[in-house]
């Protein structure tokens, strides 16, 4: 009787340490599965985070880790993985020739340069460069490298001969804000640095502006002007503001001496500034006071 007992718990051992090591096994095989799903990515995982380039590629070609084995090799770092070459630098400050006198007709054509393209490459060249690539999300370096001209080519029409030579300048077309469309409107675009007078969706007149600094910027949205004044003088900053139409607080629509004459060198204090005295005239006899203003990107 104590020899069949025996047998009995010897055999329940055994039983039981074999259901042991099956779960023991499935354990660990998941444990295993599991740690090779949460390490593969991360050691396929550049030093530095991927830019979105990066990962677009890696997603289109499946060029990634994720198929490999632990021992497998191809479970390094791919060349998609690597950070991609900064753009290449084609102009820079003291480079001259005809390409940098396209270039600034091109930035013309975009209202970031505002003088006579002279093919050398200088401090107004750098600036204009500044502005265009900081608006656009590109590295603001002030160098024309590879991404700057594209984007720019991308954005512009090959200069004529009266570009080149200052004569002329071919901005192109403002597209107009759903808002323009209807009723009496002062349309205002930061991205052509534009006015349109627009009258039930027709632009009866149009002209340059520029806007505040990032320190003091122009509003954006819609308006209404509230108060016309055609010899105003700034209470704050003691200057002439002719043909102020006010539509927000103190930052009105009026014309600036100062924006004739340095251009978009300089920038407001949140107004809209506007260069061409004589057309500004006719546009304040036209403005009435409650006509909308929607100032826009």
């Amino acid at each position: 009787m104590r020899r069949i007992h025996l047998t009995t718990v010897i055999a329940r051992t055994l039983a039981a340490a074999t259901v042991l090591t099956v779960t023991a096994a499935c354990g660990a095989q998941s444990d295993k599965a599991a740690g090779a799903a949460d390490q593969k990515p991360a050691a396929a995982a550049p030093s530095t985070a991927p830019s979105a380039d990066t990962a677009n590629d890696n997603k289109a070609d499946g060029s990634t880790a994720d198929g490999a084995t632990e021992a497998d090799p191809a479970s390094a770092p791919s060349a998609h993985s690597a950070a991609k070459p900064a753009p290449k630098v084609l102009m820079a400050t003291g480079a001259k020739g005809a390409q940098v006198q396209e270039l600034q007709a091109r930035l013309a054509q975009v209202g970031w340069f505002d003088d006579t393209p002279t093919g050398t490459y200088g401090s107004v060249t750098v600036a204009a460069v500044k502005g265009f690539q900081s608006k656009r999300g590109l590295p603001t370096t002030g160098s024309a490298d590879t991404a700057t001209v594209q984007r720019l080519a991308d954005m512009t029409t090959k200069p004529t001969r009266d570009e080149l030579a200052g004569k002329a300048v071919n901005k192109p077309k403002t597209k107009l804000d759903k808002r323009c469309m209807t009723g009496r409107v002062l349309c205002i675009s930061k991205t052509t640095r534009t006015l349109n007078w627009v009258v039930n969706g027709k632009v009866l007149s149009s002209m340059d502006v520029r806007f505040g600094s990032q320190y003091t910027p122009t509003r954006e949205g819609t308006f209404k002007v509230f108060l016309k004044s055609k010899n105003h003088v700034s209470s704050i900053y003691h200057t002439p503001m002719p043909y102020a139409m006010f539509f927000s607080g103190g930052q009105a629509v009026h014309y600036s001496s100062d924006f004739a004459k340095r251009g978009y060198a300089g920038a407001s204090h949140g107004c809209v500034n506007v260069r061409d005295k004589a057309k500004l005239a006719k546009l304040f006899d036209q403005v009435k006071v409650n006509d909308k203003v929607v100032i826009y990107w």
